[in-house]
């Protein structure tokens, strides 16, 4: 079965990016531009398999998109990964602590993330 992965980032450019690796591996891929659009296209469709967000975005960063998807207890379980040109290491504590479950620094490598993308999801 083709596992579904919701990409959230504000940038068009990183969208197409994260959508020509993904859907090129087999994934099904489901976009949103920030962290508010991200929560209402969770609200429209089943489960993704795994998410990967951006932390810097308008209207609600990826740290707090992480924060509300993990509020709620049917989609506590799915796999976050967070994609962002940070590097901060209090970054990565506030996300671990947010309830990501792995981190991917900008610019990313297709395979590289497939790979993350497919550990988390097993």
């Amino acid at each position: 079965m083709t596992m579904t992965i919701l990409t959230v980032d504000d940038s068009r450019t990183m969208r197409q990016m994260l959508f020509q690796a993904l859907n090129g591996a087999g994934f099904n891929v489901v976009q949103a531009e920030d962290g508010v659009h991200g929560l209402e296209v969770l609200d429209g469709m089943d489960l993704p398999d795994v998410i990967v967000t951006d932390v810097n975005m308008p209207r609600m960063d990826g740290l707090e998109f992480i924060e509300h998807v993990r509020a709620d207890a049917e989609r506590r379980a799915i796999p976050i990964l967070v994609l962002t040109t940070e590097s901060d290491a209090e970054k990565k504590a506030r996300a671990r602590r947010a309830g990501a479950t792995g981190w991917i620094v900008k610019p990313f490598d297709p395979v590289k993330l497939v790979d993350a993308i497919n550990r988390v999801a097993a």
